[in-house]
């Protein structure tokens, strides 16, 4: 009997970790296969004769198709099963990714990464909506922690693997290496039961959700009927979300902060071949264990910290992500500046570091001020910010900057740093609604209840 106790406790808290693990792994292979562009770059070039603008397309080419689909995706995250479009999607571009081993052409590989963009443009508004169902605001940074520190672990397996594999087998061959883990990831994700809209806000007053309104069919009218609802329930749902004054100013936050630390994040591998004569091995390596020093214990000390300030001081979900920004940037600037190697990386490891602590309070946070039944719309606008200033514009630019001075990375990432700091100061103005507009979800949860008259 006395051996019962701790399996129990183990297995509660398995059972309590398992949607952040399972979701997490969703971001992991979602990233890992993004990634590996950044470890092959120099090898497509040679294959396609092509340059580094080029090689920035391509690391758009998911972008465009992710922009344009994530918001009718977290339009429909609000109302369909999450869970099962989340597997379904995995499953599809696990075995898409394969293709672009098999490309010809630039043309053609451009194009078969281009399709990628449905996956993480729909897996990312139902993923965070459902982390934000599964956990109650003590717990929601430390939850998105994980889910980020697993995209972490995918970038630099993505990076560090396809440097590797690259080198030794041919890019394509690292293409090939994603496929199989996206369906194992797939499998999993089948195990996680759909929660109830806001069941974890309703938790936190002790009661328990209201029922939720019977899901219509997809094409259960028709295409246009579906269509035409789908734009005009859209339209509504962004006016509703962007009526809330934290997230309007998160969102000009994210859009600057992520604009460089995209363009940076695609372009340091080649800045450490290009500018200490590392082999493309070697400066994955690199890449990857500054991904992994800084960004992963960044995401613990930054979801345990928010979670913990978050019952006291509930601002501090935006106050810490818009000092941490001011702190990385100013550590990547000074790395910037022609520093010896060594010096370079611990620099960059530990604005990393800094960075990284940003993240999980940013995602808790929008979480906290946005209705359960517009967080899907709410997380979509988040990675469309994020699509749109990052990934698709960031790396673009840089390789346009690099190629007018000459391939000369190191003065194009001086270029875009200072937009960072632009982007923190909206994020700490945020904390003034802060408080007010995440109580205002819990104020509806109680009139829905009839229950305004009992709160302390």
């Amino acid at each position: 009997m006395s051996e019962a106790k701790p399996k129990n406790k183990s297995f509660s808290a398995l059972r309590y970790m398992w949607p952040m693990i399972i979701l997490g792994l969703v971001t992991m292979v979602d990233n890992a296969d993004q990634s590996i562009v950044r470890g092959v770059a120099l090898q497509i070039e040679k294959t396609f004769h092509v340059g580094d603008f080029d090689i920035s397309l391509l690391a758009a080419a998911a972008t465009v198709i992710n922009a344009l689909i994530t918001m009718p995706a977290g339009y429909l995250a609000d109302r369909w099963n999450r869970v099962t479009s989340i597997a379904i999607t995995v499953f599809l571009w696990s075995l898409l990714s394969t293709l672009g081993a098999f490309s010809p052409t630039f043309l053609i590989l451009f194009f078969v990464r281009g399709l990628l963009g449905f996956g993480q443009g729909t897996t990312e508004p139902s993923g965070n909506s459902l982390l934000a169902d599964f956990y109650q605001r003590d717990g929601r940074a430390r939850a998105f922690s994980m889910q980020q520190a697993l995209l972490y672990v995918g970038v630099a397996l993505g990076t560090t693997g396809s440097s590797v594999i690259g080198q030794h087998l041919g890019w394509r061959m690292a293409y090939l290496m994603v496929s199989i883990p996206g369906i194992i990831v797939a499998i999993l994700v089948i195990t996680l039961i759909e929660p109830h809209r806001g069941s974890s806000d309703y938790a936190s007053l002790n009661l328990k959700p209201e029922k939720e309104k019977q899901k219509v069919r997809l094409f259960e009218k028709g295409f246009l009927d579906f269509m035409r609802n789908l734009l005009t329930g859209l339209h509504e749902d962004v006016k509703t979300i962007l009526k809330i004054p934290t997230l309007r100013l998160t969102l000009v936050g994210v859009a600057s902060i992520l604009f460089t630390v995209s363009a940076i994040g695609f372009w340091l591998p080649v800045f450490y071949m290009r500018s200490f004569h590392l082999t493309q091995s070697k400066a994955g390596v690199y890449f990857g264990i500054m991904v992994i020093l800084g960004g992963l214990p960044g995401l613990y000390v930054g979801g345990k910290l928010s979670d913990k300030l978050v019952p006291v001081k509930p601002e501090s979900r935006v106050i810490i992500p818009g000092v941490c920004a001011i702190v990385s940037v100013s550590l990547f600037l000074i790395s910037f500046t022609g520093l010896n190697l060594f010096v370079t990386v611990v620099l960059q490891i530990v604005g990393f570091f800094a960075g990284t602590m940003a993240v999980p309070a940013l995602r808790a946070g929008l979480s906290d001020v946005t209705p359960d039944n517009l967080r899907g719309t709410g997380f979509g606008a988040f990675n469309l910010t994020s699509v749109i200033f990052g990934s698709a514009i960031a790396p673009t630019i840089v390789g346009f900057f690099s190629q007018l001075f000459g391939n000369n990375l190191r003065l194009a990432f001086i270029v875009v740093l200072p937009p960072v700091y632009v982007g923190s100061i909206f994020l700490i103005r945020a904390r003034k609604h802060f408080q007010r507009d995440s109580q205002t979800i819990f104020q509806r949860i109680l009139e829905a209840n009839n229950l305004t008259d009992q709160r302390e």
